[in-house]
């Protein structure tokens, strides 16, 4: 008996053995889709891989990474990655470094996001003009704007502490040009981060602080932080999901975006995907704070996917205030699909 005992015993090993081996032979062929890009939909993005790989039960590995909407194209236009993550169309400068390197794309818009400006909790301020802001972060206002009591004479005494986004990011592009009415625009002596949680911890730990980002961030952090409405002519606007919706947060309100390696998609875990992505986009930008498209919206984006229909309808331009329903509208300049 004791024999048998320990026999058994020996089998159990040898079967655990073996399944630990199978275990980490599949690991090592599961197939892994890269993403990076914009530090604004990466909590899109990650909440979708996760629940990807869980329904996958690791059969399909994905990583998601955020150097930034222009560090994303960067790699993407290198064929680095399968999916580039973006909170702005892909520019004339990118289509051409795809271009000559032979890469080609679909383009799919994901959720809207209302770009939303944070102040301490402690300011007293509600609301921001857009010309304001223009007078904080214009570049001439570099070394000279550095109270608040400078921008208007009833805000408050304080040192004004700038954060936000670093050059690489799509947000930093979109909010320039709005803002200043130039991409790219801007002062320079803020503290920036392309890494959106580092813009929070400054404004919060800041009684002057202001920094921009997406509205998912501010919806993470709403107890530590402050968002401005913003008055563009009409009077002050909250950033929301019904202020972006009905276009009233003009011109901070944005469509974000994945690019998709139209090769890649050929490869059936990449089309499983990036359907799933499509077919879930509306759920998950709900959950982490972005404002999901219409369900006919989505729908003429899965056909997208599953045609690998390539091109763009923003032809290398920034789309500044524009709304749901004109992204919807816009149409896509085709190119033809690579066999």
């Amino acid at each position: 008996m004791q024999i048998l005992k320990h026999a058994g015993k020996a089998v159990a090993a040898a079967v655990a053995a073996l399944a630990l081996s199978a275990g980490a032979a599949n690991a090592q062929q599961a197939f892994t889709i890269q993403i990076d890009g914009s530090s604004t939909v990466f909590p899109l993005a990650e909440a979708v891989a996760e629940a990807f790989q869980q329904q996958t039960q690791g059969r399909v590995r994905v990583t998601v990474g955020e150097s930034g909407t222009g560090g994303g194209f960067r790699k993407f236009c290198r064929g680095e990655t399968h999916i580039s993550n973006a909170s702005r169309p892909i520019s004339a400068s990118e289509m051409a470094t795809c271009r000559a390197a032979g890469i080609q794309y679909v383009e799919i818009p994901v959720a809207f996001d209302a770009l939303t400006v944070v102040v301490h909790p402690s300011n007293p301020l509600r609301s921001i003009t857009v010309e304001q802001l223009r007078q904080i972060w214009r570049p001439e206002a570099q070394g000279q704007v550095t109270n608040w009591r400078q921008v208007n004479p009833s805000f408050p005494d304080l040192p004004l502490v700038l954060f936000g986004p670093g050059s690489a990011s799509g947000t930093f592009d979109y909010f320039t040009e709005a803002v200043n009415g130039r991409a790219r625009a801007s002062r320079t002596d803020y503290t920036p981060s392309e890494d959106d949680n580092v813009i929070v911890q400054g404004v919060a730990t800041n009684t002057g602080g202001m920094g921009y980002f997406g509205l998912a961030y501010y919806e993470e952090n709403h107890s530590r932080l402050r968002a401005l409405a913003i008055d563009s002519g009409a009077g002050p606007v909250e950033p929301s999901r019904q202020t972006a919706e009905n276009g009233s947060y003009a011109p901070l309100s944005r469509p974000m975006f994945i690019y998709i390696n139209a090769a890649a998609l050929r490869r059936p875990q990449v089309q499983q995907f990036a359907q799933y992505f499509v077919n879930n986009a509306s759920r998950y930008s709900a959950q982490v704070g972005y404002i999901p498209l219409p369900a006919a919206a989505y729908q003429t984006y899965l056909q997208r996917v599953q045609s690998r229909t390539q091109g763009t309808a923003f032809g290398g331009r920034q789309a500044i205030g524009v709304t749901i329903a004109e992204v919807m509208a816009r149409p896509l300049i085709v190119e033809p699909v690579q066999q």
